[in-house]
Protein backbone atom coordinates (compact mmCIF):
# COMPACT_ATOMS: atom_id res chain seq x y z
CA UNK A 1 0.00 0.00 0.00
CA UNK A 2 1.51 3.19 -0.88
CA UNK A 3 2.39 5.75 1.83
CA UNK A 4 0.50 9.12 2.02
CA UNK A 5 2.41 12.25 2.24
CA UNK A 6 1.11 14.67 4.09
CA UNK A 7 1.65 18.31 2.53
CA UNK A 8 1.20 20.35 5.32
CA UNK A 9 3.67 18.39 7.11
CA UNK A 10 5.63 18.42 4.22
CA UNK A 11 5.42 22.11 3.98
CA UNK A 12 6.44 22.78 7.48
CA UNK A 13 9.49 20.82 6.98
CA UNK A 14 10.20 22.58 3.75
CA UNK A 15 10.25 25.99 6.11
CA UNK A 16 12.57 24.42 8.48
CA UNK A 17 15.24 23.38 5.69
CA UNK A 18 14.80 26.85 3.81
CA UNK A 19 15.21 28.27 7.53
CA UNK A 20 18.58 25.83 8.32
CA UNK A 21 20.12 26.31 5.22
CA UNK A 22 20.23 30.39 5.32
CA UNK A 23 21.08 30.19 8.86
CA UNK A 24 24.42 28.83 7.64
CA UNK A 25 25.02 32.02 5.93
CA UNK A 26 27.49 34.10 8.49
CA UNK A 27 26.85 37.07 6.66
CA UNK A 28 23.32 36.79 7.41
CA UNK A 29 21.98 39.58 9.88
CA UNK A 30 18.72 38.35 10.24
CA UNK A 31 16.53 35.83 8.86
CA UNK A 32 12.54 35.46 8.72
CA UNK A 33 11.21 32.42 7.15
CA UNK A 34 7.22 32.58 7.44
CA UNK A 35 4.01 30.57 5.51
CA UNK A 36 2.11 33.00 3.16
CA UNK A 37 -1.80 32.80 1.73
CA UNK A 38 -0.82 32.27 -1.74
CA UNK A 39 -1.15 29.21 -2.52
CA UNK A 40 -3.22 29.58 -5.38
CA UNK A 41 -0.62 31.81 -7.13
CA UNK A 42 2.21 28.64 -6.14
CA UNK A 43 3.55 30.37 -3.31
CA UNK A 44 4.02 28.73 -0.18
CA UNK A 45 6.83 30.20 1.90
CA UNK A 46 8.07 33.51 2.26
CA UNK A 47 11.42 34.42 3.17
CA UNK A 48 13.24 37.83 3.82
CA UNK A 49 16.86 37.92 4.19
CA UNK A 50 19.34 41.33 5.18
CA UNK A 51 22.98 41.38 4.80
CA UNK A 52 24.96 44.41 4.56
CA UNK A 53 22.20 46.98 4.48
CA UNK A 54 20.16 45.22 1.67
CA UNK A 55 17.04 42.62 2.26
CA UNK A 56 16.34 40.15 -0.38
CA UNK A 57 13.16 38.17 -0.74
CA UNK A 58 12.74 34.37 -1.57
CA UNK A 59 9.35 33.03 -2.43
CA UNK A 60 9.08 29.36 -2.35
CA UNK A 61 6.74 26.78 -3.39
CA UNK A 62 6.14 23.77 -2.07
CA UNK A 63 5.70 20.07 -3.24
CA UNK A 64 5.26 16.75 -2.42
CA UNK A 65 7.01 14.83 -5.53
CA UNK A 66 9.59 15.70 -7.33
CA UNK A 67 9.33 14.15 -10.61
CA UNK A 68 9.44 16.23 -13.57
CA UNK A 69 6.10 15.71 -14.19
CA UNK A 70 5.04 16.79 -10.92
CA UNK A 71 7.09 20.23 -10.67
CA UNK A 72 6.78 21.63 -14.42
CA UNK A 73 3.22 23.39 -13.53
CA UNK A 74 4.85 24.35 -10.10
CA UNK A 75 7.81 26.03 -11.66
CA UNK A 76 5.93 27.92 -14.18
CA UNK A 77 3.87 29.15 -11.18
CA UNK A 78 6.50 30.70 -9.64
CA UNK A 79 7.87 32.22 -12.78
CA UNK A 80 4.94 33.65 -12.84
CA UNK A 81 4.41 34.89 -9.82
CA UNK A 82 8.07 36.50 -9.79
CA UNK A 83 7.70 38.72 -12.71
CA UNK A 84 4.21 40.07 -11.32
CA UNK A 85 6.11 41.81 -8.43
CA UNK A 86 7.33 45.45 -8.22
CA UNK A 87 9.99 44.26 -6.68
CA UNK A 88 12.87 41.76 -7.23
CA UNK A 89 12.50 38.25 -5.66
CA UNK A 90 13.86 34.73 -5.93
CA UNK A 91 11.84 31.75 -6.56
CA UNK A 92 12.44 28.44 -4.82
CA UNK A 93 11.24 25.35 -5.57
CA UNK A 94 11.34 22.52 -2.22
CA UNK A 95 10.57 19.05 -2.15
CA UNK A 96 11.09 16.24 -0.55
CA UNK A 97 13.39 14.94 -3.31
CA UNK A 98 14.26 16.33 -6.54
CA UNK A 99 15.18 13.77 -8.82
CA UNK A 100 18.24 14.73 -11.30
CA UNK A 101 16.00 15.38 -13.98
CA UNK A 102 13.67 17.34 -11.40
CA UNK A 103 16.84 19.82 -10.84
CA UNK A 104 18.20 19.96 -14.53
CA UNK A 105 14.55 21.20 -14.81
CA UNK A 106 15.04 23.89 -12.21
CA UNK A 107 18.22 25.14 -13.75
CA UNK A 108 16.32 25.14 -17.18
CA UNK A 109 13.24 27.41 -15.70
CA UNK A 110 15.79 29.42 -13.68
CA UNK A 111 14.26 28.61 -10.29
CA UNK A 112 16.32 27.82 -7.20
CA UNK A 113 15.98 24.34 -5.72
CA UNK A 114 16.48 22.75 -2.47
CA UNK A 115 14.95 19.46 -1.40
CA UNK A 116 14.84 17.62 2.09
CA UNK A 117 17.45 15.33 1.52
CA UNK A 118 19.83 17.90 1.22
CA UNK A 119 20.47 18.87 -2.33
CA UNK A 120 20.38 22.76 -2.96
CA UNK A 121 21.23 25.58 -5.72
CA UNK A 122 19.97 29.04 -4.08
CA UNK A 123 21.42 32.13 -5.42
CA UNK A 124 20.19 36.24 -4.46
CA UNK A 125 22.53 38.84 -5.08
CA UNK A 126 25.74 38.26 -4.34
CA UNK A 127 25.47 34.84 -2.08
CA UNK A 128 25.23 31.44 -4.19
CA UNK A 129 24.69 27.71 -2.12
CA UNK A 130 25.38 24.69 -4.35
CA UNK A 131 24.87 21.27 -2.46
CA UNK A 132 24.82 17.73 -4.89
CA UNK A 133 24.48 14.70 -2.83
CA UNK A 134 25.00 11.32 -4.95
CA UNK A 135 22.68 9.28 -2.95
CA UNK A 136 18.96 8.33 -3.50
CA UNK A 137 16.47 8.47 -0.61
CA UNK A 138 14.33 4.77 0.33
CA UNK A 139 11.78 5.71 -1.56
CA UNK A 140 13.06 6.86 -4.70
CA UNK A 141 15.43 3.76 -5.05
CA UNK A 142 12.96 1.35 -4.09
CA UNK A 143 10.53 2.96 -6.78
CA UNK A 144 12.88 2.78 -9.48
CA UNK A 145 13.73 -0.77 -8.27
CA UNK A 146 9.76 -1.66 -8.89
CA UNK A 147 10.31 -0.02 -12.39
CA UNK A 148 12.88 -2.55 -13.39
CA UNK A 149 11.71 -5.54 -11.49
CA UNK A 150 11.11 -8.75 -13.96
CA UNK A 151 7.53 -7.97 -15.40
CA UNK A 152 8.02 -3.80 -15.50
CA UNK A 153 11.07 -4.81 -17.42
CA UNK A 154 8.80 -6.69 -20.02
CA UNK A 155 6.73 -3.52 -21.10
CA UNK A 156 9.80 -1.43 -20.83
CA UNK A 157 11.81 -3.84 -23.40
CA UNK A 158 8.40 -3.88 -25.49
CA UNK A 159 8.52 0.19 -25.78
CA UNK A 160 12.22 0.68 -26.43
CA UNK A 161 11.80 -1.82 -29.41
CA UNK A 162 9.96 0.84 -30.99
CA UNK A 163 10.30 4.17 -29.14
CA UNK A 164 7.97 6.36 -31.43
CA UNK A 165 5.05 3.86 -31.70
CA UNK A 166 2.25 5.09 -29.53
CA UNK A 167 0.65 1.96 -27.38
CA UNK A 168 -3.05 1.87 -25.60
CA UNK A 169 -2.94 0.00 -22.67
CA UNK A 170 -4.44 -3.13 -23.89
CA UNK A 171 -2.35 -3.28 -26.97
CA UNK A 172 0.75 -3.38 -24.71
CA UNK A 173 -0.42 -5.32 -21.78
CA UNK A 174 -0.93 -8.09 -24.50
CA UNK A 175 2.56 -7.70 -26.09
CA UNK A 176 4.18 -7.60 -23.09
CA UNK A 177 2.57 -10.29 -21.45
CA UNK A 178 1.44 -8.65 -17.97
CA UNK A 179 -1.40 -7.31 -16.65
CA UNK A 180 -3.42 -4.07 -17.73
CA UNK A 181 -2.97 -2.51 -14.10
CA UNK A 182 0.94 -3.45 -14.22
CA UNK A 183 1.25 -1.29 -17.76
CA UNK A 184 -0.25 1.83 -16.29
CA UNK A 185 1.56 1.96 -12.63
CA UNK A 186 4.99 2.05 -15.62
CA UNK A 187 3.06 3.99 -17.76
CA UNK A 188 2.85 6.39 -14.63
CA UNK A 189 6.39 6.41 -13.24
CA UNK A 190 7.46 7.14 -17.27
CA UNK A 191 5.24 10.02 -17.81
CA UNK A 192 5.94 11.17 -14.19
CA UNK A 193 9.80 11.43 -15.06
CA UNK A 194 8.87 12.68 -18.51
CA UNK A 195 10.70 9.92 -20.35
CA UNK A 196 7.31 9.04 -22.27
CA UNK A 197 4.58 11.72 -23.20
CA UNK A 198 0.61 10.22 -24.25
CA UNK A 199 -0.64 11.16 -27.79
CA UNK A 200 -4.20 10.74 -29.17
CA UNK A 201 -2.71 7.08 -29.89
CA UNK A 202 -1.37 5.82 -26.78
CA UNK A 203 1.80 5.93 -24.88
CA UNK A 204 5.65 6.56 -26.24
CA UNK A 205 8.77 6.77 -25.29
CA UNK A 206 9.82 10.38 -26.07
CA UNK A 207 13.32 10.17 -23.69
CA UNK A 208 14.26 6.52 -24.51
CA UNK A 209 18.00 7.47 -24.04
CA UNK A 210 17.23 8.75 -20.48
CA UNK A 211 15.00 5.57 -19.69
CA UNK A 212 18.24 3.15 -20.84
CA UNK A 213 20.77 5.25 -18.91
CA UNK A 214 18.83 4.68 -15.87
CA UNK A 215 18.14 1.41 -16.35
CA UNK A 216 21.89 0.53 -17.01
CA UNK A 217 22.31 2.56 -13.56
CA UNK A 218 20.16 0.71 -11.63
CA UNK A 219 20.60 -2.79 -13.70
CA UNK A 220 20.10 -6.42 -11.40
CA UNK A 221 20.74 -9.07 -13.47
CA UNK A 222 17.75 -11.76 -14.30
CA UNK A 223 17.21 -14.18 -11.36
CA UNK A 224 18.00 -17.83 -12.26
CA UNK A 225 20.60 -20.35 -11.67
CA UNK A 226 24.14 -19.89 -13.27
CA UNK A 227 25.67 -22.98 -13.95
CA UNK A 228 29.23 -23.57 -15.58
CA UNK A 229 30.22 -26.30 -18.19
CA UNK A 230 32.94 -27.24 -20.28
CA UNK A 231 32.55 -27.97 -24.23
CA UNK A 232 34.79 -29.03 -27.02
CA UNK A 233 32.54 -27.92 -29.65
CA UNK A 234 33.86 -24.20 -31.14
CA UNK A 235 34.43 -22.74 -34.27
CA UNK A 236 31.93 -23.26 -36.99
CA UNK A 237 31.04 -26.68 -35.47
CA UNK A 238 29.59 -24.31 -32.22
CA UNK A 239 27.25 -22.36 -34.68
CA UNK A 240 26.15 -25.33 -36.24
CA UNK A 241 25.36 -26.98 -33.60
CA UNK A 242 23.22 -23.80 -32.51
CA UNK A 243 21.52 -23.35 -35.56
CA UNK A 244 20.39 -27.10 -35.31
CA UNK A 245 18.61 -26.19 -31.74
CA UNK A 246 14.45 -26.62 -31.82
CA UNK A 247 12.68 -22.97 -31.95
CA UNK A 248 12.63 -21.70 -28.84
CA UNK A 249 9.13 -22.29 -27.37
CA UNK A 250 7.99 -23.25 -23.64
CA UNK A 251 6.97 -27.07 -24.93
CA UNK A 252 10.81 -27.69 -26.16
CA UNK A 253 12.90 -25.35 -23.81
CA UNK A 254 13.62 -21.73 -24.38
CA UNK A 255 17.17 -21.03 -25.16
CA UNK A 256 18.99 -17.72 -25.98
CA UNK A 257 22.68 -16.39 -26.62
CA UNK A 258 23.20 -14.13 -24.38
CA UNK A 259 26.22 -11.21 -23.40
CA UNK A 260 28.95 -11.69 -25.41
CA UNK A 261 27.70 -14.00 -26.95
CA UNK A 262 24.55 -12.11 -28.02
CA UNK A 263 26.76 -9.59 -28.95
CA UNK A 264 28.86 -11.39 -31.38
CA UNK A 265 26.20 -11.54 -33.45
CA UNK A 266 24.35 -8.10 -32.58
CA UNK A 267 27.40 -5.99 -32.92
CA UNK A 268 30.68 -7.52 -33.03
CA UNK A 269 33.33 -5.96 -30.91
CA UNK A 270 36.10 -8.38 -29.57
CA UNK A 271 36.03 -12.50 -29.40
CA UNK A 272 36.00 -14.55 -26.56
CA UNK A 273 36.00 -18.16 -26.05
CA UNK A 274 33.55 -18.22 -23.70
CA UNK A 275 30.05 -18.42 -24.55
CA UNK A 276 26.86 -16.86 -22.86
CA UNK A 277 23.15 -18.62 -22.74
CA UNK A 278 19.80 -17.81 -21.33
CA UNK A 279 17.45 -21.04 -20.86
CA UNK A 280 14.66 -22.64 -19.08
CA UNK A 281 15.00 -26.33 -17.42
CA UNK A 282 13.92 -27.49 -20.76
CA UNK A 283 16.66 -25.59 -22.53
CA UNK A 284 19.08 -26.30 -20.41
CA UNK A 285 18.85 -30.28 -21.46
CA UNK A 286 18.73 -28.97 -24.87
CA UNK A 287 22.07 -27.12 -25.01
CA UNK A 288 23.39 -29.99 -22.75
CA UNK A 289 23.08 -32.39 -25.71
CA UNK A 290 23.83 -29.77 -28.54
CA UNK A 291 27.15 -28.86 -27.14
CA UNK A 292 28.31 -31.71 -25.92
CA UNK A 293 28.10 -30.13 -22.19
CA UNK A 294 30.31 -31.40 -19.49
CA UNK A 295 29.74 -29.94 -15.88
CA UNK A 296 33.36 -28.50 -15.05
CA UNK A 297 34.52 -27.10 -11.65
CA UNK A 298 37.11 -24.68 -13.52
CA UNK A 299 37.74 -24.29 -16.90
CA UNK A 300 34.53 -23.12 -18.09
CA UNK A 301 34.00 -21.82 -21.37
CA UNK A 302 30.38 -22.17 -21.49
CA UNK A 303 27.72 -20.56 -18.72
CA UNK A 304 24.40 -21.23 -18.68
CA UNK A 305 21.71 -19.27 -16.68
CA UNK A 306 18.11 -21.07 -16.13
CA UNK A 307 15.80 -18.14 -15.38
CA UNK A 308 13.51 -18.25 -12.55
CA UNK A 309 10.83 -15.75 -15.14
CA UNK A 310 10.46 -16.57 -18.70
CA UNK A 311 9.83 -13.42 -19.35
CA UNK A 312 12.86 -12.19 -20.71
CA UNK A 313 12.14 -15.24 -23.60
CA UNK A 314 9.65 -12.46 -25.09
CA UNK A 315 12.27 -10.06 -26.36
CA UNK A 316 15.07 -12.12 -27.79
CA UNK A 317 15.70 -11.54 -31.88
CA UNK A 318 17.06 -13.92 -34.61
CA UNK A 319 20.12 -11.94 -36.19
CA UNK A 320 20.73 -14.71 -38.52
CA UNK A 321 18.86 -18.08 -39.35
CA UNK A 322 18.38 -20.43 -36.38
CA UNK A 323 20.44 -18.39 -34.27
CA UNK A 324 17.83 -16.92 -31.01
CA UNK A 325 20.09 -13.58 -28.80
CA UNK A 326 18.70 -12.00 -26.36
CA UNK A 327 17.36 -8.19 -27.58
CA UNK A 328 19.53 -5.70 -28.12
CA UNK A 329 18.82 -3.58 -24.74
CA UNK A 330 18.64 -6.97 -22.90
CA UNK A 331 22.66 -7.95 -24.34
CA UNK A 332 23.06 -3.68 -23.48
CA UNK A 333 22.25 -3.92 -19.83
CA UNK A 334 24.00 -7.61 -19.65
CA UNK A 335 27.72 -6.45 -20.99
CA UNK A 336 27.11 -3.13 -19.01
CA UNK A 337 28.14 -5.11 -16.00
CA UNK A 338 30.60 -7.31 -17.13
CA UNK A 339 33.32 -5.37 -16.15
CA UNK A 340 35.60 -2.97 -17.74
CA UNK A 341 35.56 -5.19 -21.44
CA UNK A 342 32.02 -5.69 -21.15
CA UNK A 343 31.52 -1.90 -20.72
CA UNK A 344 33.10 -1.12 -23.88
CA UNK A 345 31.48 -4.21 -25.37
CA UNK A 346 28.08 -2.41 -24.50
CA UNK A 347 29.36 1.33 -25.24
CA UNK A 348 30.34 -0.49 -29.01
CA UNK A 349 26.44 -2.29 -29.02
CA UNK A 350 24.58 0.78 -28.19
CA UNK A 351 26.47 2.77 -31.28
CA UNK A 352 25.13 -0.04 -33.53
CA UNK A 353 22.11 -0.81 -32.45
CA UNK A 354 20.57 1.80 -30.20
CA UNK A 355 20.65 4.64 -31.71
CA UNK A 356 17.20 7.18 -31.05
CA UNK A 357 16.96 10.63 -31.69
CA UNK A 358 17.22 12.59 -29.06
Amino acid sequence: MLKLIDPVKVEQQAANALRHILSEVPAIEHLEVRHVAAKDQGVDLLAHIDTSGRRYTLVAGVKSGGQPRQIRPALLMLKDYAARQSEPVTSVLVAPYLSAEAQDLCREYEVAYLDLEGNARLAFGTFFISRQLSSKPAAERRALRSLFKPKSAQVLRQLLREPARPWKVTDLSEAAGVSLGHVSNVRTALLDREWAQVSDDGVFLSQPNMLLDAWRKAYEPPAGQCQGFYTTVHGAMLTDAIRTLPPCSSRTGRIALASFSAAQWLAPYGRTGTQYFYTDAAGLEQLREALQLVPAGKGENVFVTVLDDPGLFRDTVEPASGVCCTSPVQTYLDLARAGERGQEAADHLRQECLQWPL
